[in-house]
């Protein structure tokens, strides 16, 4: 650590690098009191923090040059997408200047015959597909936000689809990343292996921005599948529905998608997403995708693992417009169960489970929400053992008291079931109580090394990721 005692006050450190980005960046660089109220917060709106300065990168360079004069000043830099993280990762420390990178859209590359491209952090995926559409190929990952690419790296995000295509983790090939003093490195390749040296593009996949600032992903395409079905099954009984789920997992049926929305949830829903045909019970929602005669034995397997565990058959949706129409209504989960209780907070729990465990975990989350008396909604990823719940609170100290209770009960179970306390949506701040007893202190010490090694100065978002860690110079 450095002599403390010959830096300057933190206001005065932070007035004088405002003064040298202005001089490098010019309008890149705001103060305004509005664009720094939008950049103090991510979607955990309680977390709210004013940064000192918003600075919008454009490039590679504009994000070095930030990092670089940060650094010499001992500057806390947190590096800003779209702002929909969950859990506080972007909200900035004192005297923080907010890397916003939302402008860095480009395409920079497009290899249709070996199916990968490289982009520019701030893109996000929805526009990236919609920039794809002639060449065949997308890319899958699909948290369900306006996500930037950079974003879903940095915490290692999944979402709907990853029980077919998997994670950011197994979608990246390589990354752009400026380090905590400005140096620019760039880690893997377009190739689909290598056994050379340490895998750093792996390091930096869901480390939140506390060890570098990725401006550039290459990243891994995929045929648009041939045919694409989709369905929903209503179940009178949730551990019908996650039994059945987790049997079409066990069968090796390659399925698309196989989502899950409790009673409560498709109350609000329903009426949200004016799914007025369905009913307020427990619905897998389903998608089959490759040929025809593929997606046929798709269907064929997976409508009898429902039937045999009760389910009320199979209402399909075969247009795209249907389609989407689905998938509109899950991704707008969250907003339907707040839309349902106004003025209310909405608490997101994520816990992530071995698949066989999945059953005996939602039985006794469900067991937790009843006892605590509590609005809640179930749903999530349940092909790969994710999910969540969303716990409607009145917005008190007590009622904040009464939720976070329920969260600590349920991941606690999970963690108790050989599981994670974050499938997807990382830890920023809101997950950081958990990391010892998921991972260990000996795992955590060699966390902590890396982090002293690659940013000693603690500038990179600072308390995020690491309980107990390093204090930067305030």
């Amino acid at each position: 650590m450095p002599n403390v005692s010959f830096i300057p006050h933190a206001a005065a450190r932070v007035s004088a690098v405002l003064a040298q980005l202005k001089d490098y960046l010019g309008d890149k660089v705001s103060t305004n009191q509005s664009v720094c109220e939008a950049h103090s917060h991510g979607e955990a709106l309680e977390l709210a923090r004013l940064p000192a300065a918003v600075v919008f990168a454009e490039t590679t360079e504009d994000v070095s040059t930030v990092l670089a004069l940060c650094h010499e000043a001992y500057v806390p830099v947190v590096a800003f997408g779209a702002g929909t993280s969950v859990e506080g990762h972007v909200t900035p420390p004192e005297h923080a200047v907010s890397l916003d990178l939302s402008r860095m859209t480009g395409i920079l590359q497009v290899n249709a015959e070996d199916m990968d491209c490289r982009v520019q952090a701030g893109l996000t995926r929805q526009e990236l597909n919609i920039r794809l559409r002639d060449t065949g190929l997308f890319f899958p990952v699909d948290p369900g936000g306006e996500a930037t690419l950079g974003g879903m790296c940095a915490t290692r995000a999944s979402g709907t689809a990853a029980v077919h295509y998997g994670t950011m983790k197994e979608n990246v090939l390589g990354l752009t990343v400026v380090m905590a003093n400005g140096e620019v490195i760039k880690t893997g390749g377009r190739v689909r292996k290598s056994s050379t040296g340490y895998d750093l593009t792996s390091l930096f996949i869901g480390s939140e921005g506390t060890l570098g600032v990725i401006t550039e992903v290459q990243l891994r395409l995929h045929g648009i599948p041939e045919q694409l079905s989709a369905a929903i099954c209503q179940f009178e009984n949730l551990e019908d529905a996650v039994r059945t789920a987790v049997e079409v997992i066990q069968a090796g049926v390659p399925i698309a998608r196989v989502e899950l929305m409790d009673d409560v949830q498709m109350a609000a829903s329903i009426r949200y997403s004016g799914l007025d045909e369905l009913r307020p019970m427990t619905t897998l929602f389903f998608e089959f995708a490759g040929a025809p005669a593929s997606v046929r034995e798709q269907v064929d397997v997976t409508e009898v693992l429902a039937r045999d565990n009760h389910g009320l058959g199979f209402a399909w949706a075969d247009t795209p417009d249907e389609r989407a129409r689905l998938w509109k209504a899950r991704h707008n989960a969250f907003w339907a169960v707040k839309a349902l209780y106004p003025g209310f907070r909405v608490i997101s729990t994520d816990c992530i489970v071995p698949i066989s465990q999945l059953a005996p975990l939602i039985v006794g989350v469900k067991a937790d929400i009843e006892a605590s008396g509590l609005q809640v909604a179930i749903l999530g990823h349940v092909g790969d053992g994710n999910f969540h719940t969303l716990i409607m609170t009145e917005d008190t100290p007590e009622g904040s008291a009464k939720a976070l209770e329920l969260d600590r009960k349920i991941v606690g179970r999970a963690l108790a079931l050989d599981g994670s306390c974050s499938g997807e949506h990382g830890v920023g701040v809101g997950k950081l109580e958990f990391l010892e007893r998921e991972h260990g202190a000996q795992s955590l010490g060699v966390m902590r090394t890396l982090k002293v090694a690659l940013d000693p100065r603690n500038i990179l978002n600072p308390g995020k990721l690491l309980p107990d860690g390093l204090a930067y110079i305030g």
